[in-house]
């Protein structure tokens, strides 16, 4: 995935509203739940996520292989 990519992709889905939990799966098949929008930082094609607990989780587009939209009305 392109940083341009990844950075557009991401943004618009943290800038959704309502926001919509989204899932990015990176290229070992973790896949990392976004559950809050400022939760999320991107920039320069890298990503630094604060999940629950604190768990922070970092990341850029070239170790994304996708990332995973449920459509509305379901369970991610």
């Amino acid at each position: 995935m392109t940083a341009d990519h990844f950075e557009d992709t991401v943004t618009t889905l943290i800038e959704r509203i309502p926001f919509q939990v989204f899932k990015v799966e990176l290229n070992t098949g973790e896949q990392i739940e976004i559950d809050h929008s400022r939760a999320i930082i991107v920039r320069d094609g890298r990503a630094v996520f604060l999940g629950p607990g604190g768990t922070l989780h970092l990341f850029d587009h070239e170790s994304v292989n996708q990332v995973i939209v449920e459509p509305v009305g379901t369970n991610v």
